[in-house]
């Protein structure tokens, strides 16, 4: 048999099945997993399959099953982040458990281009849908969705008719001010975002219940809100460490704004982690990587996020009705150089 790259002869499973010396029926079965086989005899026909090159005509599978083994992912601007690449690849590595595909397309956040992109994918008959956002919100699920399958990834549904999957992010708060705490900081300030959003919610919630559960009283005077990014950071930083009574230790909202707190530490002769400790939340690497001394962070489970929402579909597909559910997924500590015990 020609199995050399670059020709046109495409193996099938009658190959397979020659090669292996068993029935067509055998080889269906080990290579869809459906039915049970003897171990031996199913890893006898994977090698095989990988080894001769096979790979399923999707187009007579499709035909058969009323299926395009084809998942959509309609995003805003997720996909142009620095992690967005590791929501796509959980996403896809998902599909491919079942032998699918993924078409993604990003909508910049533009309404007129996100229609769009509904419509090309439905045209696709795509088996379902993951609708993803760039940060973790609560969304309408857009009206021309109605009737597909559809999860919601990195976001929740208002109206809780998807499956939706979002961070911990009360957790998040928890774990990065136990981080702290853990090497015997007391005085803590949190640096948060101006938004009333679900993000921010959460994480002071954890904030504020690790330090009660560790019975340190909260000080109001050190949660300062600021706008998003290095710039917010840097002047709440500076805010807060312009003081007598400065904290020890300061969590962020994001590693962001934790680099403007690096910013105004440095402006002040504030050694870190000698002086100050340091937390973040994403593990942004282009920022947590690159800052001296290295950022510990909260990592964000976008992989994880993209992983589940597919997996969640295909659980759907099952015609189970009581298969819809909301999930919150715990979030990496990601421990490096920025945090040390108190200087004094």
């Amino acid at each position: 048999m020609n199995n050399k790259l670059g020709s046109s002869a495409r193996v099938g499973i009658r190959d397979v099945a020659a090669a292996a010396g068993v029935s067509l029926t055998t080889v269906s079965h080990a290579l869809s997993g459906a039915r049970a086989i003897k171990p031996e005899t199913r890893e006898r026909v994977l090698e095989i399959a990988e080894r001769l090159g096979y790979s399923p005509d999707l187009r007579a599978r499709g035909m058969r099953s009323s299926r395009t083994f084809t998942i959509g992912l309609l995003s805003d601007t997720i996909a142009v982040t620095p992690y967005a690449g590791r929501l796509i690849s959980g996403a896809q590595d998902a599909a491919a458990e079942h032998q699918s595909v993924v078409l993604a397309i990003d909508s910049t956040g533009d309404a007129q281009r996100e229609l769009m992109g509904i419509r090309t994918l439905m045209d696709h008959r795509v088996d379902g849908l993951v609708y993803a956002k760039m940060w973790h919100q609560q969304i309408q699920v857009p009206q021309e969705l109605a009737g597909a399958r559809v999860v919601v990834a990195n976001a929740t549904d208002a109206d809780s008719n998807y499956s939706s999957v979002v961070p911990d992010e009360r957790q998040i708060g928890i774990d990065a001010t136990n981080h702290l705490i853990s090497f015997g900081h007391q005085q803590i300030g949190f640096i948060t975002v101006s938004l009333s959003v679900p993000a921010a919610i959460g994480r002071e919630q954890g904030y504020r219940n690790a330090l009660k559960d560790a019975g340190i009283a909260v000080n109001e005077s050190w949660i300062c809100a600021a706008s998003n990014g290095a710039k917010g950071g840097r002047e709440a930083g500076g805010d807060l460490l312009d003081r007598e009574d400065r904290p020890t230790a300061i969590f962020c909202f994001n590693d962001e704004m934790a680099m403007g707190v690096y910013q105004a530490a440095a402006g002040l002769g504030i050694r870190i982690p000698e002086d100050l400790s340091v937390i973040g939340v994403d593990d942004l690497q282009l920022i947590t990587k690159a800052l001296v001394p290295t950022l510990s962070t909260v990592a964000l489970p976008h992989y994880q996020m993209g992983h589940w929402a597919v997996s969640q579909l295909f659980a759907e597909t099952k015609d189970n009705p009581e298969s819809k559910t909301s999930k919150q997924l715990l979030c990496e500590l990601v421990s490096r150089e920025s945090v040390a015990a108190p200087g004094r």
